[in-house]
């Protein structure tokens, strides 16, 4: 019996790793066919484009997915989406930025503020929370890419503003309106990028404790588990003991 059990674990774990999977596909297909729309359905051409196509590939979407989404954009007949960021608080009072892409405006409004709620958290009103956040590009490599000295280099030559290494890789940051050029820029002197994407960068923190950070990530889950919600931010800070205990 234990090993059976330990079988229906692993293929319950599997199940729901493939369930996140298949999730992930779904929203990174959903930008790429949306960014082809507003523009160019060539990448070389529409560098928003580029940048979804980019982070796909990073996130392992097979290139028939990636070409499918595309074509969609060209059909004519798909749905249509609007982007629609909402603000919050979740634990001790921890910001979190929800950004959003629906073709049904008051079903997401519903949803999003209905799993605020029931997670502990509060919907605000826009702006509410978006102070505490820059708007900012996002690229990152790899440690084996080389020593920090040597990435700071190339990301300054590159006009990036910042450069953060530790033993896990380097993360560069840059203006937002400049993300296209310096990750061309970089991918010319350091290689192709592990990820490249605008994000929003925290300006003050929260710290939370091992209990708040449970109900965050309770939280953070359940509006990550929307389909309309493409991706969640939050500005949580977080002791080393307690993200092992997590």
């Amino acid at each position: 019996m234990a090993g059976h059990s330990k079988w229906a674990n692993i293929q319950h774990r599997k199940g729901r790793q493939d369930a996140a999977r298949s999730k992930l596909f779904s929203k990174l297909s959903k930008e790429i066919t949306v960014a082809a729309k507003m523009g160019d359905p060539d990448p070389d051409k529409n560098p928003r484009l580029r940048l979804a196509v980019k982070e796909a590939k990073s996130n392992s979407v097979p290139k028939d997915v990636i070409d499918r989404a595309i074509k969609k954009s060209q059909a004519g007949d798909g749905d249509e989406y609007e982007e629609i960021r909402y603000e919050g608080y979740g634990p001790n009072g921890v910001a979190v930025i929800v950004e959003t892409m629906t073709d049904n405006r008051n079903r997401t409004a519903s949803t999003v503020r209905s799993t605020f709620s029931k997670n502990g958290g509060n919907l605000g009103e826009t702006g509410s929370v978006g102070f505490m956040f820059e708007r900012k590009g996002e690229v990152v490599y790899p440690d084996t890419v080389g020593d920090a000295d040597t990435v700071f280099e190339a990301a300054i030559e590159a006009g990036a503003e910042d450069v953060e290494s530790s033993d896990e890789g380097h993360i560069i940051w840059c203006a937002d309106t400049d993300l296209n050029d310096v990750s061309n820029a970089l991918e010319a002197a350091l290689g192709e990028t592990e990820s490249t994407k605008l994000v929003w960068k925290p300006s003050t923190t929260t710290e939370l404790g091992l209990e708040d950070m449970q109900k965050l990530m309770k939280l953070v889950d359940a509006l990550e588990d929307d389909d309309d919600v493409q991706r969640v931010t939050t500005n949580f800070e977080a002791s080393d003991e307690v993200m092992a205990q997590l």
